[in-house]
């Protein structure tokens, strides 16, 4: 009997037309783990299941230990893992969110990197999810008028390749502009009134210069960008473990140069896990600094 046929044997209940074999469910969580960094804890698995099931079916699997074995083994993992990524993405964000430490960026840190003279300013935002906070860092250096005095660079990655072609593409809808003033939102956005959403207009969306596909968990794939004077990597490490989070920022800490600024979500804390940076106020909003 074939290990394939061993899994078919050995059938769970049926979910979504697929079966799950005992432990499968426990063995893609520990992929997933490995190749993303994102944990699912024991009151998550259903997630992952019904996030993953669709693709499985969609290659004509019955058992949901093939899938495991596609992603594990097969040639073509990689461009599985994308799709995969994908369905697991939780793409919830906004324009202006977590607004402080974006003024912040604009009101202390530009400041403190033109005086110990770093040009071109880079900043880098992952996840970026669809472009609503790098376009925020983008307005909000442009309100300030940084871009007629410095050279700045931003840089827009994300592990889900679906988010970043929304990205790209610089179209939205209401909720995405739920904290953003009505007045920025009628001066950097064109409207089309019969299909509600809203198109970035080009002179700010040029101010992203790249939306790249990055694994955060991939060191080779982070140093292009993890070399910037600001990284705003917000709202990630709640998926980790305190080892992959411990590993990123070691990343980042290795890379960045000095000073440094590293602004994560107002529900995550790095105190306890890392001694590299130091956690300072700056114009109103704590950020992660790197001396």
């Amino acid at each position: 009997m074939t290990r394939l046929s061993v899994a078919r044997a050995a059938a769970g209940p049926d979910v979504k037309g697929i079966r799950i074999p005992e432990r499968t469910l426990e063995l893609l969580r520990d992929l997933v783990l490995t190749e993303t960094g994102m944990f699912y804890d024991d009151s998550r698995l259903d997630f992952l299941r019904d996030r993953l099931a669709p693709l499985a079916v969609a290659r004509g699997f019955d058992s949901f230990l093939d899938y495991y074995y596609l992603l594990k083994y097969d040639s073509n993992a990689a461009n599985e893992w994308v799709r995969a990524i994908d369905a697991l993405s939780v793409q919830e964000t906004y324009f202006w969110r977590e607004i402080d430490q974006i003024k912040a960026l604009a009101e202390a840190i530009m400041p403190q990197l033109l005086a110990n003279r770093r040009w071109p300013v880079r900043i880098w935002s992952i996840p970026c999810a669809s472009g609503e906070e790098p376009l925020s860092l983008a307005m909000a250096l442009e309100e300030a008028g940084w871009f007629g005095r410095a050279a700045i660079e931003i840089h827009g990655s994300d592990a889900s390749e679906a988010a970043l072609e929304r990205a790209r593409g610089g179209r939205y809808t209401g909720r995405a502009f739920r904290q953003l003033p009505d007045g920025l939102r009628e001066k950097y956005f064109d409207t089309d009134a019969a299909a509600r959403e809203w198109t970035v207009k080009p002179d700010i969306h040029r101010r992203v210069k790249s939306w790249t596909r990055v694994n955060i968990v991939q060191r080779d794939e982070v140093m292009p960008f993890a070399t910037s004077d600001v990284i705003f990597c917000r709202n990630l490490f709640i998926y980790f473990t305190s080892s992959t989070v411990m590993q990123v920022v070691d990343t980042f800490a290795d890379l960045m140069p000095s000073p440094g600024y590293l602004c994560v979500g107002a529900a995550e804390s790095l105190l306890r896990l890392t001694a590299r940076f130091d956690l300072r106020e700056l114009g109103g909003a704590y950020v992660y600094y790197k001396s």
